[in-house]
């Protein structure tokens, strides 16, 4: 596993568990990756698992990242992902 800053980090496919890389210390792009994750905002050094998945920030998989977010309540009718 290779990151970027700037790269979402998924973990175990859930919604609750995505986070922003935002460094990585080694030039290779290996991990541990320093994460802000999304809920919360806290910042924690990560050493991703095999659970875990990594969705460059350039791609179009980036966009979708950015749209999954814990459910806060009912939605409206007309705002379905």
């Amino acid at each position: 596993m290779k990151a970027m800053p700037g790269d979402r980090l998924i973990i175990d496919g859930d919604s609750d568990r995505v986070g922003e890389v935002i460094g990585v210390p080694h030039a290779d792009g290996s991990p541990p990756y320093v994460v802000k994750w999304r809920r919360g905002g806290h910042i924690a050094l990560v050493s991703p698992d095999s659970y875990a998945s990594l969705v460059p920030a350039d791609s179009a998989g980036a966009a979708r990242a950015e749209r999954v977010q814990p459910a806060r309540g009912p939605r409206p009718a007309g705002n379905r992902l």
